[in-house]
């Protein structure tokens, strides 16, 4: 290697001899060339023996480009590109076209669609494009940290004792946290990825056993992760069970944990990093690039911008009447910023000092095992009864919680409160009640006690009826009149009490609920009413909202008609004017203060192409959005990206379509898994769509639904679910009607179908397309 040549450090496994052989011959026969970069190959062979992290970051670090094989997705290869990336090198990447390889894994992890790859098929053909252009700026990082949410989380796919411990340890520790949550997002991308990384001061990655579901794909985003932390020198706390055998470049710094608890020890250590880091006096410099390459859009999950939220939030009219108090219900889809608005309701109640904000935001397995464990024993009515009072106390004791919490630093300055605190805390901290943790912890250990306390005394009998004394006794570890007594009490000093519940139906399959499910909501908003009548009669203003899924509320109708008399709000998406004003908010909130004067097209010319195809751009992108909040922002986030990664001015036609196509995959493993959830003989199903018509008939989609083994019996519940989900609209006198055309209301679909009869044509959303690998002007319909 002469002095002038640059270095290119080249990476892959050796999971297969052929790959590595035509990596190592393309790279032997274009270092033979005349050209300005010298590749030096590293086999990982992820094996005990082979070469430890410190040389390899070394190389790295000497290193302009860095090479990545993808073909097998080798954990430690993965890291090194995070690392790569993280310490401002370009990476490239590459993937034998004629090996499947880890492909599907890498289209479920999704990091490395996003970030471009090359397929090369030969010995030449690698070598032709190794010493061909290649793009050597490095991906821009904006590494601000965000004092108000300094961690991120990369949470596992099962929700277990353990994960819920990170999360609620660190809320303990005083830091609000972002995260990828894979029930929220199935896929991760590498542009968010490395902005989330950027504006953190310490990152939590957690490692599962092998042989739990998704494990191996949440192992290949947790070690990208990782090697971006580590490449922008960041504090890092890995964990994984003590038997749990970590790849070798993170090994060093994995914390092991024989029991769940063992991880508040590893916590309390972290937790001075990340102050250590939010006050360095020389933080690391700040790369900028153009306003494409600086704009902050914010982030898909509403979660991840809680304090940045309300820079941009879109004030809707149902903003407005929950903010008044004029609902008990918010009905959304998913993605359709159900927690956007219990994130903006609640801060603008808790802003008055005066008011009291219980906000509940439990881990969907604790419920669920709460149902294992012994509801699904009892008869309906005793179930029923016993949940109401299990809510109606579970509600109350938080109220008398938020209550000590708040004053828990100034009733000792307070002679008018201080023996009112000291009362009720007296009364809240009884013998066998566990006050500690967040409300997760809390809401885990009440479940656990009565659970232990129910199988102790009635065993798992089916059909088990409960009186109300026994009910008393299973249920209650406080005197309830007195508990009661000493909240009200304490309320005299308040104006209201706003109790705002989400997440009961995390985990829940979509149209998959059981009568138990419905009995869990329904015995929720009876506790809460019961507590708003009990409260007003006391003298005081109570007022308890439930955010649900749309399907979870369609459930409770169907069991419960009066439910349809709930005073409600739905998250209905129909305006594209409305989801373009979103946007201009956001794009807004990155610019000066005459921007607020400029109209949607204006800012929307500024940072990206106005047409695409003849069509206009903005309307392009929302017409494959499902009319969803969350899915504008996820196919603008993925085609900023894009073209950051091209350091394009603008977003252009070409990023755009290929951010759509991120996006797409993204809807197809979505959607495939909740149609898994509900029928389970129909995995793939979607699968089956590759290659089909934009428009199809009742045969020809009777053909494909057969071709993916879908009994002829189950045909009209599958295609109630591809209507219902927007995957499938209908046909009508030259008009596609697609679910958010009918206010989200299935049955005049269903009626244009049957009025349609043999006829009828259906027509795949265009936001299914480029994952179906469909072409606008195939239109064929024949059987």
């Amino acid at each position: 290697m002469t002095a002038q040549k640059a270095l290119a450090f080249v990476a892959y496994g050796s999971q297969d001899e052929k790959v590595a052989r035509i990596i190592v011959d393309a790279v032997a026969r274009a270092n033979a060339l005349p050209t300005p970069i010298h590749f030096e190959p590293w086999v990982f062979a992820g094996t005990p023996g082979s070469p430890l992290a410190s040389p390899i970051l070394s190389r790295i670090e000497e290193s302009t480009l860095v090479v990545a094989d993808i073909t097998y997705l080798n954990l430690n290869v993965i890291y090194e590109i995070g690392f790569a990336i993280g310490r401002t090198r370009r990476v490239f990447l590459i993937r034998d076209k004629g090996t499947v390889g880890d492909k599907l894994h890498a289209t479920e992890a999704g990091i490395f669609d996003t970030l471009n790859y090359f397929e090369y098929t030969s010995v030449d053909d690698l070598k032709h494009r190794l010493t061909s252009h290649i793009e050597m700026t490095p991906l821009p990082l904006r590494q601000t940290v965000d004092p108000k949410a300094p961690i991120y989380i990369i949470e596992p796919p099962t929700r277990d004792a353990a994960a819920a411990l990170v999360t609620s340890r660190s809320k303990k520790a005083g830091y609000r946290y972002r995260s990828f949550n894979p029930l929220e997002d199935v896929r991760l991308s590498a542009t968010d990825a490395i902005r989330q990384v950027a504006c953190s001061a310490g990152v939590i990655i957690s490692f599962q056993r092998d042989d739990v579901a998704g494990a191996f794909v949440h192992h290949i985003r947790s070690m990208f992760v990782a090697g971006l932390t580590h490449g922008m020198g960041k504090p890092l706390l890995a964990l994984a069970p003590i038997d749990y055998e970590s790849p070798l470049d993170i090994r060093d710094s994995v914390k092991s944990f024989r029991h769940p608890s063992d991880i508040s020890d590893h916590i309390a250590t972290f937790c001075p990093d990340v102050n250590n880091y939010t006050q360095q006096i020389d933080p690391p410099p700040i790369e900028t690039g153009g306003l494409l390459q600086t704009l902050a859009m914010g982030d898909p999950t509403a979660e991840n911008e809680m304090t940045t939220l309300a820079n941009y939030y879109l004030r809707t009219d149902q903003y407005l009447r929950a903010v008044r108090g004029e609902v008990n219900l918010v009905v959304g889809r998913k993605g359709s910023g159900k927690t956007a608005l219990f994130i903006e309701v609640r801060d603008k109640i808790r802003a008055d000092k005066r008011n009291v904000v219980v906000d509940l935001k439990p881990e969907g397995y604790q419920l669920l095992k709460l149902k294992e464990d012994f509801l699904s024993f009892l008869t309906e009515g005793t179930r029923q009864h016993l949940v109401t009072a299990f809510w109606e106390y579970l509600l109350l004791l938080e109220v008398a919680y938020k209550l000590l919490e708040k004053e828990r630093n100034t009733y000792k300055f307070n002679h008018e409160l201080f023996d009112l605190y000291l009362d009720l805390e007296n009364t809240y901290k009884v013998a066998n009640f566990s006050t500690e943790g967040d409300f997760s912890e809390r809401l885990s250990a009440l479940s656990n006690r009565i659970a232990e306390q129910y199988r102790a005394t009635y065993g798992d009998a089916p059909g088990r009826k409960l009186s109300a004394q026994e009910v008393t006794q299973l249920l209650y570890a406080h005197d309830i009149r007195r508990l009661t007594e000493r909240v009200s009490v304490f309320l005299k000093r308040r104006q209201a009490v706003w109790i705002l519940f989400d997440n009961l139906d995390k985990g829940w399959s979509t149209q998959g609920l059981d009568v138990v499910d419905a009995t869990v909501l329904r015995c929720l908003i009876d506790a809460g009413r019961k507590l708003e009548q009990h409260m007003e009669k006391l003298g005081h203003t109570v007022h308890c909202i439930v955010f649900v899924r749309n399907d979870v509320y369609e459930h409770l109708m169907q069991s419960s008609a009066d439910y349809g008399k709930e005073m409600r709000v739905t998250l209905d998406w129909t305006d594209a004017d409305l989801l373009k004003e979103l946007m201009r908010l956001r794009l807004v909130s990155n610019l000066d203060a005459k921007a607020a004067t400029m109209t949607f097209p204006q800012i929307w010319s500024t940072v990206c192409d106005s047409h695409v195809r003849g069509e206009d751009s903005s309307n392009y992108v929302v017409a494959r959005s499902l009319m969803r909040p969350r899915n504008v922002l996820k196919i603008f986030n993925h085609s900023r990206g894009f073209a950051t990664n091209f350091n394009h001015a603008k977003i252009e036609q070409d990023d755009i379509d290929k951010g759509i196509g991120a996006f797409s995959q993204d809807l197809v493993i979505e959607l495939d898994r909740e149609l898994a959830d509900v029928f389970p003989a129909t995995r793939d199903l979607l699968y089956h769509f590759i290659d089909s018509p934009c428009e199809m008939s009742r045969a020809f989609l009777a053909s494909r639904l057969k071709e993916a083994n879908i009994s002829e019996s189950d045909f009209d519940r599958v295609i109630d679910f591809l209507l219902y989900h927007g995957v499938l609209g209908v046909r009508s006198e030259g008009t596609d009607y697609f679910i958010y055309d009918v206010h989200y209301d299935i049955k005049p679909l269903k009626i244009r179908v049957v009025r349609a009869g043999p006829s009828v044509i259906f027509v795949v959303n265009p936001a299914f397309w480029s994952a179906f690998g469909i072409v606008e002007s195939r239109t064929e319909t024949r059987e």
